[in-house]
């Protein structure tokens, strides 16, 4: 997404890196956001567009854009799981 990077992001991501509670979104923004990311650890794992469309309920369109993002974008979503995945290693440890 070209111009994403920009002064008004640089500082919304640097509140949410600062943030002690998890107040700063909407219910639906946050279930809409935990949605997206969820479908991104399922597209990272192989799973088919219509099995993850079932299981989480967005749309083939968003579903697109978020493996457009996967696959093509600067890294975060790859990020968040790498970190995720290390995180549940080491519980399990």
């Amino acid at each position: 997404m070209a111009g994403y990077k920009n002064k008004q992001t640089d500082n919304l991501f640097d509140i949410i890196s600062k943030l002690k509670t998890r107040h700063l979104c909407t219910i639906k923004e946050i279930l809409d956001m935990s949605k997206r990311f969820e479908a991104a650890v399922l597209l990272d794992k192989n799973e088919s567009y219509n099995d993850i469309i079932k299981k989480i309920g967005i749309s083939t369109a968003t579903l697109s854009r978020i493996n457009k993002s996967l696959q093509y974008g600067t890294g975060g979503y790859k990020a968040a799981i790498d970190n995720i995945n290390k995180t549940k290693k080491s519980e399990d440890k």
